[in-house]
């Protein structure tokens, strides 16, 4: 049975692929060799496969080709954004700073104003109460010299009815020129009088206008308080997101800042406006707040600077490994895919803790920053810094190489807080929405 299969097989081979013979003539003899339709089957079969992988492979490597330069070109208008976006919210951080400058100069002026115009209101309210001390002494004075000119004519009148003709001329003449010399008296302290008045009535006038004036600065200052106070608020919320964004607490993350950054002095020392020993004043509560805003601010600053939310690379790359699990085990880090030489920069202000070879890291470079966070920049090709050396965020530590456990020309990037690698996007994404 199965003879017979195999030689009807070998028939239907036959009439396809008829069994041919390749001669070999040498000067003495002639040898053939025998291509049989099974053996023809054979080569037929492997060429087409040979073929056909070719074709495969071809296909493939152009797929990969064309995938990888629409990559390159979306990864240039990804940074081409980034750069624009990252442009306009630095013009707009320096206008708001700008701004915040401006409002801050006149805020001082304004200051400045309502001092001389206190001290004014506080002259001219001392004068006031003067000028009434002054008129109740005359109007006192007065009605004593109008007691005094009746009990005159009193006097005058019992004289005139008691005294003879003779004495009686006399103590009238007498008499008279006391009542003209009270006469006198009484005028110029009536004119003494209406004097007062007059000055006391003109201090009142410029009181109210004071008064006035002082009502319309403080308007215009509240306006100022206002501007500012909303200054702030847009300037310190996406801050705040900021960090949150990347899993860092502000309140904590602000007073570790401070504690290093202790000194006091300088222009954002806090106003102090009561010199009686009062209850503080509502403009300098809502200057010390915007005061304190934005001394927060510079505080995120100063924090920004040493968490690491930059990106190590600024030239042209392609993504080409994320933080996770990969290949059954955690990948800790993100992979930046670009041409050997590729300057890597450092993301955050540190200290160079490691500079050197790792096993699996090839040629690696570690930065030791402030809040526990530790950066890593492995494969590289060359290495620009040493043990010890403290870097600034944006500041070139090396190039990018394909040392190590590597399969091409790429940057391992880590970010470890505490000694647990966590994503570096968080960082990146949270920076992109601020710097």
């Amino acid at each position: 049975m199965r003879s017979r299969l195999k030689t009807r097989l070998h028939g239907i081979l036959e009439r396809f692929l008829p069994e041919r013979r390749l001669f070999l003539r040498s000067d003495s003899e002639t040898r053939f060799i025998r291509l049989t339709p099974e053996t023809q089957l054979v080569g037929w079969t492997g060429s087409i496969i040979v073929v056909a992988w070719t074709i495969v492979a071809t296909a493939i490597l152009l797929m990969d080709s064309i995938g990888a330069g629409n990559f390159r070109a979306q990864a240039q208008r990804d940074q081409l954004t980034y750069e624009q976006r990252l442009n306009a919210l630095s013009t707009e951080r320096d206008a708001r700073a700008m701004e915040a400058l401006a409002a801050q100069e006149r805020f001082n002026s304004a200051l400045q104003q309502i001092s001389v115009m206190q001290s004014e209101l506080l002259a001219t309210e001392e004068k006031r109460r003067e000028l009434e001390t002054g008129l109740e002494v005359v109007q006192a004075t007065l009605r004593d010299t109008m007691r005094a000119r009746e009990e005159a004519r009193r006097q005058v009148a019992a004289l005139s009815t008691e005294n003879n003709e003779e004495g009686t001329a006399s103590i009238s003449d007498d008499a008279a020129g006391t009542v003209d010399l009270l006469a006198t008296a009484l005028a110029d302290t009536a004119s003494e009088r209406d004097q007062i008045a007059a000055d006391a009535e003109f201090a009142i006038d410029q009181a109210q206008e004071m008064q006035l004036e002082l009502r319309l600065l403080q308007e215009r200052n509240d306006q100022i308080f206002r501007q500012l106070e909303e200054a702030m608020l847009v300037s310190v919320e996406p801050l705040d997101d900021m960090f949150r964004a990347a899993g860092m607490n502000p309140d904590s993350l602000i007073d570790q800042v401070r504690r290093g950054y202790s000194g006091t002095g300088g222009p954002l020392t806090p106003i102090q406006f009561s010199t009686r020993g009062g209850d503080p004043d509502p403009d300098a509560l809502r200057a010390n707040a915007i005061l304190t805003a934005m001394d927060r601010i510079n505080l995120y600053r100063i924090a920004a600077e040493k968490a690491p939310f930059s990106i190590p690379v600024k030239a042209n790359f392609r993504y080409t490994s994320g933080f996770g699990p990969r290949w059954g085990r955690l990948h800790a880090g993100t992979d930046f895919a670009a041409p050997i030489g590729t300057p890597i920069y450092a993301t955050a202000d540190g200290v160079i803790s490691h500079a050197g070879w790792a096993s699996g890291y090839g040629r690696l470079i570690k930065i030791r920053h402030d809040f526990g966070i530790e950066t890593r920049y492995a494969h590289l090709n060359t290495m620009d810094v040493r043990v010890g050396q403290r870097v600034s965020r944006g500041e070139r530590i090396g190039a990018m190489g394909n040392s190590g456990r590597s399969t091409g020309p790429h940057l391992h990037y880590e970010v470890r807080v505490n000694g647990n690698p966590v994503n570096p996007m968080t960082y990146i994404r949270a920076g992109q929405d601020v710097f």
